[in-house]
């Protein structure tokens, strides 16, 4: 699993994806596919991509978690392998027929 992929879930079903950085800080990958650590302050010392592999836990909310409607669902936690399986499902035909579209 690659941030790439992460990106690309988080653009298609509209959710925000959130994990512990080794330094203590987090990263959040917003609905529009883009990485950002919040505390972050200074030119990093890390490389997310690098940083992902270590990660096991992973934090995945609807990206319009904050509005005032409870049938929303909430924030539910994914280990590494359901986020793998979330990122790879039906990533792979969809995938493939952007490729041929191009």
């Amino acid at each position: 699993m690659k941030l790439s992929d992460l990106r690309k879930v988080t653009v298609r079903k509209r959710l925000r994806i959130r994990f512990p950085l080794s330094n203590g800080m987090e990263c959040v990958v917003n609905e529009h596919g883009i990485a950002q650590v919040p505390a972050l302050r200074a030119v990093p010392s890390f490389n997310l991509e690098e940083e992902l592999v270590s990660v096991r836990a992973f934090v995945v909310e609807p990206a319009d978690a904050g509005e005032k409607d409870k049938g929303k669902p909430k924030a539910r936690s994914y280990t590494r392998d359901e986020m793998t399986v979330l990122t790879t499902a039906g990533g792979g035909a969809e995938a493939a027929h952007d490729e041929h579209d191009d």
